[in-house]
């Protein structure tokens, strides 16, 4: 059985796709932000054009046609998910319209031509005072060739080839007849397709992720908001990075969207910096109770899972859901309550978290747990206990699509203490806190989410500094203080020992500086025979503690064995055995006082 053809190859004049573009024939979402070309990349994509060299294709999906609530259908209009970048640029440059560009202000980019020399460049007060250029291109879709010309050597009188100008004129004229490749892709195809297509096709590298997809999807639609919910997710992203952006839009300003995000702006987000990308996945999952995104574009598409239609009211209520999912996700209550939650995990800084889809799928729960009416007790313990459970188990690592969509699923069907148990019961028995976390903590990258755990543990605990009596490891993580190897790194280079075996996370610790440095290169042997001794003199040499309760409790602390005083640099690799599964016991006991 022969395959459908599921896209066609065309050639179509700009005119033409502008023309598209302006009857919003062709819906262009901005799904990869606004215009970000600098205006001597247009330049350069004006004069490809006018000298007849290609300019790679642009990819359309067609919209699916939706059956109407009176029994219509509504033909599906073309949404441009490649391309987007040049048909803005021409939008700009022939037709002279103002684009947003990517600090969210409205903008034209005027491009010169000067026919004598036939060259391009952006309009400049220099450029503009020269007779010899056309101050804007975009002049040949307002007058004729014959009145610009004239104009031109009205002007210009000393011009004597003018028949060399006129020749210019119009290659810069047939312009808009050239043609540019479209590749249109059938509404047929499911996401998987369409982005294995864009990656086969796009040449440079970039790819489309599924947000991507449902972001021209909610981009497209006008009639259900689709533009002010795009807005609302953009511009809450672009203010978690940087809280003083002025947003440019007066239609949003005055929109109550605005007010919904405006509290950003007295914000320095650090633990939780959510993208857009993030933003769909968590307001997706939470509210459709499903963890596909590739699910999300077929339902803003209107589509009906069980006949294989696409249907309107199934578009508007994705929509409305959707939004609702949003004002929720970017609502200050729930946005603080969460990083709350989070920091009092232990969690005090970004750096301690590495895997985002874990942190969003705490979030999901979060806001599932909430609308489920949960007591807020219950939801601190529940989202902290989650959340380290993922870390430490790596539940969201990788391609997590699948697992959201399980996890959600059951969490929407079943109490979520049963849940948990289940999963502890599975994922955390007596095999894995004994053997299993132990191997995980046999690394040198300090970035590992298990050794991560085990620092957020210690600020959770409020512990002290390795040989501290006063200063919290959790002072010295915001202060991006000393990480100290417990075994010298020097004598242990001039053991043999290569980076990968004294970098173990299992000789690190936090320190302060001063003690840092006052312990440098002198041996295991010594230094903790001289901590031990000064805790009877009371002449202190490194750290600040002299009193051995004191010393004994900061090791516990450390997770630091107790053999360490009577052991030697011969000893290291039985002192790293020693010490994780120190840091296992420590992590148990941290995930049970959650």
């Amino acid at each position: 059985m022969m395959s459908t053809q599921k896209y066609t190859v065309n050639q179509y004049m700009i005119e033409s796709l502008l023309t598209w573009v302006n009857d919003k024939e062709i819906v262009i979402p901005e799904i990869q932000r606004p215009f970000v070309w600098e205006s001597s990349k247009v330049r350069d994509f004006i004069d490809s054009l006018y000298q007849g060299y290609p300019v790679g294709y642009i990819i359309s999906w067609k919209n699916p046609n939706v059956r109407l609530k009176n029994g219509q259908v509504s033909e599906g209009k073309k949404i441009l998910i490649d391309g987007q970048q040049r048909i803005t640029a021409l939008t700009t440059a022939i037709l002279g319209e103002k684009i947003v560009d990517k600090n969210y202000q409205q903008i034209q980019i005027k491009i010169a031509f000067n026919p004598i020399e036939e060259k391009f460049e952006t309009l400049t007060p220099a450029i503009a005072k020269n007779k010899r250029w056309i101050d804007d291109i975009s002049i040949i879709t307002k007058e004729s060739m014959f009145k610009i010309v004239k104009k031109y050597f009205k002007l210009n009188p000393d011009i004597e080839n003018e028949e060399q100008i006129e020749k210019a004129m119009e290659k810069l004229f047939s312009i808009t007849r050239k043609q540019i490749g479209m590749i249109e892709l059938s509404p047929e195809l499911d996401i998987e397709e369409v982005t294995e297509i864009f990656i086969r096709i796009n040449s440079k590298g970039v790819e489309l992720s599924q947000a991507d997809f449902a972001m021209s999807k909610i981009a497209a639609n006008e009639k259900y908001k689709g533009v002010t919910l795009r807005k609302i997710i953009d511009y809450f992203s672009h203010l978690a990075v940087n809280p003083s952006f002025e947003i440019n839009d007066e239609e949003f300003k005055d929109s109550n969207f605005f007010q919904k995000i405006i509290w950003l702006k007295k914000e320095n987000l650090n633990l939780y910096i959510p993208t857009y990308k993030d933003i769909l996945r968590v307001a997706f999952t939470y509210k459709f109770n499903r963890g596909r995104l590739s699910d999300l574009v077929s339902l803003l598409s209107g589509r009906n899972f069980e006949t294989r239609e696409y249907e309107e009211e199934i578009e508007q209520e994705s929509f409305e859901v959707l939004n609702k999912g949003i004002e929720d996700f970017v609502n200050e209550y729930n946005f603080k309550n969460f990083i709350t939650i989070i920091l009092s995990a232990g969690f005090i800084d970004s750096k301690l978290i590495r895997s985002q889809n874990a942190l969003n799928f705490a979030y999901i729960l979060y806001l599932k747990l909430k609308e489920q009416k949960y007591p807020y007790h219950l939801i601190n313990k529940y989202v902290k206990k989650w959340f380290v459970l993922s870390l430490l188990t790596g539940r969201y690592s990788g391609s997590s699509d699948s697992v959201f969509d399980e996890d959600i699923k059951k969490i929407s069907k079943k109490d979520f203490s049963v849940f948990l148990q289940e999963i502890q019961d599975a994922k955390l028995s007596n095999a894995f806190w004994d053997f299993e976390l132990v191997q995980k903590l046999e690394t040198s990258v300090t970035s590992n989410p298990v050794f991560n755990v085990f620092l957020a543990s210690q600020c959770f605990f409020g512990d002290r500094a390795f040989l501290s009596k006063d200063m919290l490891v959790r002072h010295l993580i915001e202060q991006r203080g000393d990480i100290h190897h417990i075994f010298p790194k020097k004598i242990l280079q001039d053991m043999g020992y290569n980076r990968g075996m004294y970098n173990q996370v299992a000789n690190y610790v936090y320190t302060e500086t001063n003690t840092n440095i006052k312990i440098g290169k002198t041996s295991v042997e010594v230094y903790t025979k001289e901590v031990l001794a000064q805790c009877k003199t009371k002449t202190i040499k490194y750290g600040t503690i002299d009193n051995k309760d004191k010393l004994i409790e900061n090791l516990k602390q450390n997770a630091i064995p107790e053999e360490i005083f009577d052991m030697k640099m011969e000893n290291y690799e039985e002192f790293l055995e020693l010490r994780r599964k120190l840091m296992s016991k420590k992590i148990k006991k941290y995930y049970e006082e959650l």
